[in-house]
């Protein structure tokens, strides 16, 4: 049977740096409540005409492609994960494949938000398993920070989110025992409004009305202490999940490259395990939230880092709107 493997990934992230001190000049706000709170000091926000989810997608792909040493020809299907598409209809993987000059290949697009790349990274290694895909352009990228709500009534959503994207390659390899082990998926609609935007909706008599705007439909609502307290006590399970299915416990982890929701959420899930702080990758201190592209930013970084090296055993994790939630173990 095949085995999926990461072979290479990339990412991109916008010039634009915003600190914690130029939001405070937008809102009600100062860089030690929002550190206190969420970890950050500064993320990137796009530049409007220069930056798209299709543009900063293809660079993080690009450079993925030449890690992984393949030529992008060899790609045979695309997944792609947003909820910041650059059109409404139809998904960003279409255009992505059309920049890539991939006409002809299948383009999968994943709504899950921050667990949308694990979710994606979940599908690619069945389809390799089963054989009918050999070398998967996985990728997660989104523009947030268009979609804030700048104001004092939405800085608490609005210090968080940012824009970014990443890619990796996923392949057949049948050569080695290494590559994805396991994938563990699951989700809870009863806590959908919970973290959610409401507008535009199809389900409406119009899809947009001067009167969604007005109400503020059309910006993300995140009800905070809600995501903390499901977000970590699911973490600590999906990560626990996937050991177990591999007959493994935390010692046997060398690395857990989590969504970095939030510095607070990460820490605890680190406490709660006992690992150190060379098991654990955080980069959400620089970057924000960038929902779906942050796990392969993550990745991206950590191999150019040395800190991932081949036999080592990596758990990705995520948690996010939905609620859904997964994770990955994978032997490097």
């Amino acid at each position: 049977m095949n085995k999926s493997k990461i072979i290479g990934a990339g990412h991109y992230l916008p010039e634009r740096v915003v600190t914690n001190d130029d939001l405070s000049k937008m809102m009600n706000t100062n860089h030690e409540w929002i550190v206190e709170r969420t970890g950050i000091e500064r993320r990137r926000w796009f530049v409007p005409g220069k930056d798209s989810v299709t543009s900063m997608s293809l660079e993080a792909s690009k450079r993925a492609v030449l890690h992984a040493g393949i030529e992008t020809a060899d790609i045979d299907f695309i997944i792609f994960a947003t909820i910041t598409p650059d059109y409404f209809i139809p998904g960003n993987g279409v255009l992505l494949q059309r920049e890539l000059g991939l006409q002809g290949i299948g383009a999968l697009d994943i709504r899950n938000a921050c667990s949308g790349f694990v979710y994606a990274i979940s599908i690619a290694d069945q389809y390799i398993r089963s054989g009918m895909y050999r070398t998967i352009l996985v990728v997660g990228a989104e523009i947030q920070s268009s979609a804030l709500d700048k104001s004092d009534q939405g800085r608490s959503s609005a210090v968080i989110f940012a824009d970014g994207a990443g890619a990796v390659i996923v392949q057949a390899n049948q050569e080695s025992d290494s590559g994805i082990l396991s994938t563990h998926l699951h989700a809870d609609g009863d806590f959908a409004e919970e973290l959610f935007v409401k507008d535009p909706g199809s389900s409406r008599e119009v899809r947009i009305s001067q009167e969604m705007i007005d109400a503020g439909g059309f910006n993300l609502y995140m009800n905070g202490n809600a995501v903390f307290k499901h977000a970590v006590v699911r973490f600590y399970e999906v990560i626990l999940e996937a050991l177990k299915a591999n007959e493994m416990d935390v010692s046997d982890l060398d690395l857990l490259i989590p969504h970095q929701a939030n510095l607070r959420i990460s820490q605890y899930i680190q406490q709660k395990f006992g690992l150190p702080d060379s098991k654990v990758y955080n980069n959400i201190t620089e970057y924000g939230n960038t929902t779906a592209a942050t796990i392969p930013i993550a990745i991206s970084e950590a191999w150019a880092a040395g800190r991932m090296k081949e036999g080592d055993i990596v758990c990705l994790a995520a948690f996010g709107s939905g609620f859904a939630w997964g994770s990955a173990l994978i032997k490097w």
